[in-house]
């Protein structure tokens, strides 16, 4: 349990004891005592914790809340770990703790390591986050970027509160848009020698695809040796493998790695359509209608049911959609989550009804919307197509404003935000760019503890100092942020927020440069400088912690 979490655990004990004590004494009448909640005020000169309970019991007991807050206050204050407390408002309870707290949080941060905050909450449940997901028929741009960003975050995060966490790509190969892509290669490589053959309408325009078919000629000399069906066949099969790989490289240089890359042709070779077909029916959610097979989706909460194989015979997305997540569970995995974009949302219903038709809670499928991102540079939008040929590639991004940056600027909005990622405010190595400011902090602790070193100044155990001679606000304010991490990391991963560690950090990064600016720590005499490398100590570990949970790096120097 966290130092913080320990303290409104206790606190809620005090206040509890302290209404059991004033019912007893008949100052307030026999009632049953509530759940007692406290939140850390907004306002740091509202204390430590604050409670509702006085408006919470006022209608219950008939009392006015503030008779029955300061009732309360009387007894609670004369704990030896209360400092004081104070009444405020309609009757609200604000809490001052004594300044022991910070030794324990300091001992936390210092025993606990990069593992500070992390919990157990999730108890090992096997869970599959997919994300990106992208067609296979051109570069991650930067649309996908956002997703590998999120996704990538959101996964580091459920494994730091205690699941067992896998991430997966879902290469959708067997779609018309990979036949799409396979004449698109196709032409292009004819108009290498004839410049006039004819590109298909609906072909896949850029540059990249040119690129593609110069490749072709260069590794597979007996193409033109092939009959035209086999050529086309091996243009879409050998095309979409070449864009795997190379959106596999991209996402590595993104710090994002899949434990999974699965084929939608693996179910088609096994199957799995028409087997999922088989279940569905058997369980009664299968009908016939106008030469078409329907999915029966609206009896869990659809708004319609769905077509699953057409009056031609051929399967709808829907089936494969249905025994890809059926696959999934089969797997063992209890929980899944799928980030899908904002084109997506009527997908949810679809398939969270296909879960529970197939057996399954359904809290087991969650399904997340990402919205867009907009590039802008010098205050214009970039324009994005990629049907057009014309997108900002994963890694032209990542050249142009480096990975740390990338990743933060699209991980700092919550995913139903719309995102204008400012291409110049990212690519600048000044205070106005957040993940440079967070770095920087880091680094900057880094330089501290390599002076100190060459001073011959060791930093002590926490247990060694005299922390009591930490009583600068500045230090109890970045003491009290580090006290957050753990509730801000278990709230993160509960309300699938990774931009919550994202302003975190930002703000731990803020509060340590206030306390540079004002603090001298190698210049002071020897008790308040050793109190004071133990406290930023503590600070780059909690630095490097939330840097890592990002994808971002924690850099010595800068």
């Amino acid at each position: 349990m966290s130092v913080l979490a320990a303290q409104k655990q206790d606190l809620a004990a005090l206040i509890r004891s302290a209404l059991e004590q004033l019912i007893a004494r008949n100052e307030l009448p026999q009632v049953s005592i509530p759940e007692i909640t406290l939140e850390m005020p907004k306002d740091k000169a509202h204390g430590d914790l604050a409670s509702n309970i006085a408006l919470v019991l006022a209608k219950p007991v008939g009392m006015k809340p503030r008779d029955i807050a300061d009732k309360i206050a009387a007894v609670v204050c004369a704990h030896p770990s209360v400092e004081k407390v104070e009444v405020a408002g309609p009757g609200f309870i604000n809490f001052f703790f004594t300044k022991e707290w910070v030794y324990q949080v300091l001992e936390a941060v210092e025993s606990q390591g990069v593992n500070y905050g992390s919990a157990d909450y999730g108890k090992n449940e096997r869970l599959l986050l997919e994300f990106v997901s992208a067609n296979p028929v051109g570069p991650m741009n930067v649309v996908n970027a956002r997703a590998a960003a999120v996704g990538d975050t959101l996964a580091r995060i459920l494994a730091a509160v205690g699941y067992d966490v896998a991430t997966e790509y879902y290469v959708n190969d067997a779609g018309v848009q990979t036949e799409v892509f396979g004449r698109s290669l196709l032409a292009r490589y004819r108009q290498l020698d004839d410049p006039s053959y004819p590109f298909p309408e609906d072909g896949y325009p850029g540059a990249y695809v040119v690129d593609l078919a110069q490749k072709l000629r260069n590794e597979v000399p007996g193409f033109d040796q092939m009959e035209e069906t086999a050529q086309l066949e091996f243009c879409r099969q050998w095309g979409i493998d070449q864009m795997v790989e190379w959106q596999k490289n991209d996402l590595l240089g993104f710090n994002v790695r899949f434990d999974c890359w699965f084929r939608e042709q693996e179910l088609h070779r096994a199957n799995a359509l028409e087997r999922i077909i088989a279940v569905l029916r058997e369980r009664g959610y299968i009908y016939e209608l106008d030469g078409a097979l329907w999915f029966r989706s609206t009896e869990f909460g659809d708004d319609k049911d769905r077509v699953i194989v057409k009056s031609d015979g051929n399967y709808t997305y829907v089936t494969a959609d249905i025994a890809y997540h059926y696959n999934k569970l089969q797997r063992g995995f209890t929980k899944l989550i799928d980030i899908l974009g904002p084109d997506h949302h009527g997908y949810i219903g679809r398939m969270k009804a296909a879960v529970q038709a197939l057996g399954y809670p359904e809290d087991t499928l969650e399904i997340l919307i990402l919205q867009y991102v907009a590039l802008l540079r010098d205050g214009k939008p970039v324009k994005m197509s990629k049907r057009a040929g014309e997108f900002v590639t994963l890694e032209d991004l990542v050249t142009e404003v480096g990975r740390d940056a990338a990743r933060y600027f699209f991980v700092m909005r919550s995913l139903d935000s719309h995102l204008d990622f400012d291409l110049t405010l990212a690519a600048q190595q000044s205070s106005e760019n957040p993940v440079y400011y967070i770095q920087y902090a880091h680094a900057r602790i880094c330089s501290i503890m390599a002076q100190a070193e060459q001073q011959g100044v060791v930093v002590k155990p926490v247990a060694d100092v005299a922390w009591q001679a930490l009583t600068n606000e500045l230090e109890i304010d970045l003491i009290k942020k580090m006290a957050e991490l753990p509730e801000e990391l278990l709230t993160a991963a509960k309300e699938r927020a990774p931009h919550r560690i994202a302003r975190y950090a930002l703000d731990l990064a803020s509060l340590f440069h206030s306390f540079y600016t004002h603090c001298h720590i190698l210049g002071e005499e020897e008790t308040i400088r050793d109190a004071r490398l133990v406290l930023v100590n503590c600070v780059r570990t909690v630095l490097q912690k939330v840097l890592e949970l990002m994808g971002i790096s924690a850099p010595e120097r800068m």
